[in-house]
C-alpha cells in the first residue's frame, strides 16, 4: 500500500471503512453492550450489500485488502466529504459499485474453480494497480529478481537445526531459561507514532503479565486508544474505530493472543501444535524461519537472526476477500532484569504502519488485575 502524505494516513482511518459503508457512531454502544456476540458489519455500517455476515474487525481488514491491492485511499472510493463525517461513507460512488461486482466475480471464480478456497484475491490481478495489466512487462521480466522474505517456501534444511534447537537458541540469546522464567510481569513507557496519530509521536504505555495478559494504552490528542488481551478475549477501544469498543475475532484475536505470549516467550513452544524450520534473508542477511501452525488457523512465521534473536513475526488474518498479513519487526534489544527485551517494534499491515519505541521497562512490578479487564468504550472525539 502506498502512503502518500499525512493527510492520506489520517484518511486511511476512515478509508478502511471503504467501499460499501458509512458508519453510524451514535446509538451503537447500547446495542453492543446488550449483545454478547460480536456485531456483524451490516449491524454497524450503512449500505452493506456484498460483505454481510462478517464481524466488524474482519470487515476492516477486508477494506485493508482493497486498499493494498489497488493502492487507493478513502476519497478514491468515497466522496471527499466522508473525511470527518462518518455518515457520508454510505454515499454511492462508481468505484463502490465496481468493487461489489468484483467481489462477486472473485467469489464465483473461487467457487467454480477452487472448491470455494480463496485462491484468487484482489491482489492476484491488481498487484497495486487500479487496473490489472494485460501486456507483459519486459523490464520486469528481465530485471534482477527482488525476493520478498515474507513469501517463503517451507522446506527442510539439510543438516539444519530442529525447531527445539531454534527455540533453545532464542531463549539463551535473551538471557537463558532461568532468567526468562523469573520475568513474570513488566510495564513499559515510550512513544507511539502511526496513522491514528497523524504521524506525530504520542505517549504509550505497555502492561504485561505472564503467561498471556497484555494491555497497551496510546494517549492520542483525540483520546486514549486501549488494546487489551485478557488471556481469552481481546478488544480495542478508540475514537478512531468504527465501534467505541471493538472485540477482536478470528485471526485478530489469534494475533492479540500471540502478542501477549511473546511478552513471555518461555511459552512460545507450546503455542503451536506443529513447527517447521526453513531459511530466507532479510536485507541480505540470512535468517532462520520457524513456521508455527494450529488446526483451523493461519500460519505464523518467526524470523531469527544469527544471534538467535527474534527480528520479525508475520501473521495472517483471513478476510472475506482473502488472507492479509501483519508484519512486526523487533529491534533495539536491551537487558531488563537479565532478560533482553525489544525496546522498538514496527507493525506493518495493509492499511497502515506504526512504530513503538520504549524508553523504559520496569521488571516484575505489581500490576492491578483490573488493568487487563475489558476496556471502557471510547468516547467520540469532540
Amino acid at each position: 500500500m502506498q502512503f502518500r502524505s499525512k493527510s492520506f494516513m489520517f484518511c486511511v482511518i476512515a478509508t478502511v471503512v471503504i467501499c460499501f459503508a458509512g458508519v453510524m457512531f451514535a446509538g451503537r454502544l447500547a446495542a453492543q453492550q446488550a449483545a454478547p456476540k460480536p456485531q456483524m458489519a451490516e449491524q454497524v455500517f450503512k449500505n452493506i450489500t456484498a460483505l454481510r455476515g462478517i464481524p466488524v474487525d474482519e470487515f476492516m481488514d477486508t477494506m485493508g485488502m482493497f486498499s493494498a491491492a489497488l493502492s487507493l485511499n478513502c476519497i478514491d472510493c468515497h466522496v471527499a466529504e466522508s473525511v470527518g463525517h462518518w455518515d457520508r461513507f454510505a454515499d454511492e460512488t462508481p468505484l463502490k459499485v465496481t468493487a461489489r461486482r468484483m467481489v462477486e466475480m472473485v467469489n464465483a471464480i473461487n467457487k467454480q474453480n477452487f472448491k470455494g478456497v480463496r485462491s484468487v484475491t484482489c491482489w492476484t490481478c491488481h498487484r497495486g494497480d487500479l487496473r490489472p495489466r494485460i501486456v507483459p512487462n519486459l523490464a520486469s521480466q528481465y530485471a534482477t529478481p527482488v525476493e520478498d522474505p515474507n513469501e517463503i517456501e517451507v522446506f527442510r534444511l539439510p543438516g539444519g537445526p530442529t525447531p527445539q534447537q531454534v527455540l533453545d537458541k532464542y531463549i539463551n540469546a535473551i538471557g537463558g531459561a532461568q532468567r526468562v522464567a523469573a520475568l513474570t510481569s513488566f510495564t513499559g513507557k515510550g512513544t507511539f507514532i502511526g496513522f491514528e496519530t497523524e504521524q506525530e509521536k504520542v505517549p504509550v504505555e505497555v502492561y504485561a503479565k505472564a503467561p498471556n495478559l497484555r494491555t497497551t494504552v496510546v494517549r492520542m490528542a483525540v483520546g486514549e486508544k486501549v488494546t487489551v488481551f485478557d488471556g481469552n478475549a481481546g478488544w480495542v477501544a478508540g475514537s478512531d474505530k468504527p465501534l467505541p469498543l471493538m472485540p477482536w475475532t478470528g485471526g485478530n484475536l489469534d494475533g492479540a493472543r500471540l502478542d501477549a505470549i511473546l511478552s513471555f516467550p518461555a511459552g512460545l513452544r507450546q503455542a503451536f501444535a506443529n513447527w517447521q524450520v526453513s531459511a530466507t534473508a532479510i536485507d541480505d542477511k540470512e535468517v532462520i524461519v520457524m513456521r508455527g501452525t494450529n488446526p483451523r488457523q493461519g500460519p505464523v512465521n518467526f524470523y531469527f537472526d544469527d544471534a538467535g534473536l527474534l527480528v520479525r513475526v508475520v501473521r495472517f488474518v483471513d478476510t472475506a476477500v482473502g488472507r492479509v498479513p501483519t508484519q512486526i519487526d523487533y529491534s533495539d534489544y536491551r537487558p531488563v532484569a537479565g532478560v533482553r527485551l525489544p525496546f522498538k517494534w514496527i507493525v506493518t499491515w495493509t492499511n497502515g504502519q506504526s512504530t513503538t519505541e520504549l524508553s523504559e521497562i520496569t521488571a516484575n512490578p505489581n500490576i492491578e488485575a483490573s488493568r487487563f479487564n475489558r476496556p471502557a468504550p471510547a468516547k467520540p472525539p469532540k
